[in-house]
């Protein structure tokens, strides 16, 4: 007899044990998951709202320097904060300006990406800035030229 509980001792986990020990890993991990996709995402968005204050500050400068905002899509500095967005993973957003990534006339500009985080009624929130230091984040707010083509500027369509 007790040789027999001895060897029943020694036999290890059940296929039961294990799926649920493997089960209850399953759940912790999908919990874990879904936090830190939601952080790393909100990171993402905080880099686009850094880069966006410093393409502002680049902005006023390059207009202080030039007397007008031609070519400011063309700057370097507007092509490195650019391309540091779609590093940043943000190929899947929209980039929303003119033609050439952004509405740079000669009085105004403005530039607008879409948000990876959703809205509280997870509906697309976008994250705009214009020439007159305006910075929006909501669910309408976007670049548009106005329809006259003399002004460049966050509006809500």
């Amino acid at each position: 007899m007790i040789k027999n509980k001895k060897n029943r001792l020694l036999t290890g986990f059940t296929i039961i044990e294990l799926i649920v020990v493997i089960a209850i890993i399953a759940v912790l991990a999908a919990i874990v998951l879904a936090n830190v996709t939601s952080f790393i995402n909100k990171g993402k968005d905080a880099a686009v709202e850094g880069n966006f204050a410093s393409f502002m500050t680049n902005a006023a400068a390059y207009y202080s320097e030039k007397g007008n905002y031609n070519g400011l899509g063309d700057a370097p500095f507007a092509l490195a904060v650019f391309h540091s967005l779609f590093n940043a993973g943000y190929t899947s957003g929209t980039f929303t300006c003119n033609t050439i990534g952004c509405a740079d006339l000669a009085t105004s500009w403005c530039a607008s990406i879409e948000l990876k985080v959703k809205a509280s009624n997870n509906n697309t929130q976008y994250y705009c800035v214009d020439s007159t230091g305006a910075k929006y984040m909501s669910e309408t707010t976007i670049c548009n030229i106005s329809e006259d083509g003399t002004t460049a500027a966050c509006t809500t369509p």
